[in-house]
């Protein structure tokens, strides 16, 4: 590192809300407390980003996800009468299960407000660590509301999810135990929701390195931070994989610390969202949920910008719905052309599906599923569309079935994924 970059590091630092040692003091005050997670060079992820990819494994929590850090650390300053009566926080995610699990083991009683919508195992795993659940308004905001009037209401210590810099201090603890195990780390890709993560991870990896190279990742659908420090007004909102990062209104005290040190923030479609889980379930062996998968996400989005690099990425969070990953999964087979779902004009006499399934025999083509449908179609009254979902060994498999049923008379059209 150069003496410029560290005096404009230093600078940058002054007049923050929390520093380095905040972030060295949280790793103290959390040790053995928490799991000291693997980071762990993957040979395959590197040749196909062509990057040289480091993964800390954050979703080895006990609770899957990095949030622990920065919510013992706000529970470990609490005095005894704070410690008494209790805490409390608005959150329907990751935050929600550290704070439960953690004041529960210290003694410390857990309030967690969610809104009503909340899917339902989203509160069991939260109650089953320990917090009690109060389910009120139909949005976060409204239950963020009803959380802060709780707080005034009972005297309880409000324990925010990122916009505090306890909180943010301890998830820094994530990047400075990465660059104790691979000090020659040169760029660090980090998922960004209310910015806690990033902050705490930019103040110490620029404090050990100034000359680090530190990314941010939203994605697409809830760019709330790219936009508070890029400028301009972006639309929020829709259902996005990523729900831990789906956050509309970034956090104060974290857009200070971004914009002082974070040097860029990229943005990530679904799509790229879906190929980074599979791609990480495949090859790595690992769950993740989808802002867990941002940082892939980006560096596979963005080959270019990283080429060469030798990059940390932070696995946030393992917590995904099961049902839900295996669609992903499934989706992910689809794009990459190993399942496909084919729709058939045929003529609604016998023997007209036996001769298509002639051609999937020759191609040696699997078929999963059949569909007809002869009523609600705009073909003749003795005409049908059959829909098949079939699998095959790759996409040329897939076209070489369609271009033959294609040059046999039939009209074949093949679904497409966004």
């Amino acid at each position: 590192m150069t003496q410029d970059s560290t005096a404009t590091t230093l600078a940058a630092q002054a007049g923050l809300p929390f520093n380095a040692d905040d972030v060295r003091q949280a790793a103290r005050n959390i040790a053995g407390q928490v799991v000291r997670t693997p980071i762990l060079h993957s040979q395959t992820l590197s040749k196909i980003t062509g990057a040289d990819i480091w993964l800390k494994f954050e979703n080895q929590q006990f609770t899957a996800a990095y949030k622990e850090r920065g919510a013992l650390n706000a529970l470990l300053q609490l005095n005894d009468e704070q410690r008494a009566k209790g805490v409390i926080a608005a959150s329907a995610g990751n935050h929600s299960q550290g704070l439960s699990y953690h004041g529960t083991r210290l003694g410390v009683p857990v309030t967690i407000v969610m809104p009503r919508t909340t899917p339902t195992v989203k509160v069991m795993q939260t109650e089953s660590v320990g917090g009690k659940v109060v389910l009120e308004g139909e949005t976060f905001d409204e239950a963020y509301a009803h959380a802060r009037k709780l707080e005034k209401e009972l005297g309880l210590t409000f324990v925010h999810p990122f916009d505090d810099p306890v909180v943010a201090a301890g998830q820094g603890t994530v990047g400075l135990e990465m660059l104790d195990d691979v000090p020659e780390l040169d760029t660090l890709v980090v998922p960004i929701g209310g910015g806690g993560l990033i902050s705490g991870i930019s103040t110490i990896a620029k404090s050990i390195n100034p000359d680090i190279e530190i990314i941010g990742v939203q994605v697409k659908l809830y760019p709330s931070m790219f936009a508070r420090i890029k400028g301009g007004d972006l639309p929020c909102g829709g259902d996005t994989l990523a729900e831990g990062i789906a956050v509309k209104a970034p956090g104060e005290i974290t857009s200070q610390v971004i914009k002082a040190l974070v040097d860029d923030i990229l943005l990530v479609d679904e799509a790229a969202l879906e190929n980074a889980v599979s791609l990480l379930l495949q090859i790595e062996k690992t769950v993740v949920e989808g802002a867990g998968a941002a940082g892939l996400a980006a560096v596979l989005s963005h080959r270019d910008r990283f080429a060469g690099r030798k990059i940390g990425l932070v696995l946030c969070g393992g917590n995904i719905d099961t049902r839900l990953l295996a669609n992903v999964l499934l989706r992910d087979l689809a794009r990459s052309g190993r399942l496909a779902r084919l729709q058939i004009t045929l003529q609604d006499r016998p023997g007209a599906l036996f001769k298509v399934m002639h051609a999937f025999d020759q191609h040696n083509v699997n078929i999963i599923e059949i569909y007809h449908q002869r009523i609600f179609t705009t073909l003749p009254a003795k005409g049908l569309i059959t829909d098949i979902e079939c699998e095959a060994r790759d996409r040329k498999q897939i076209e070489a079935l369609i271009a033959s049923l294609t040059s046999q008379g039939y009209t074949v059209r093949e679904a497409e994924l966004a």
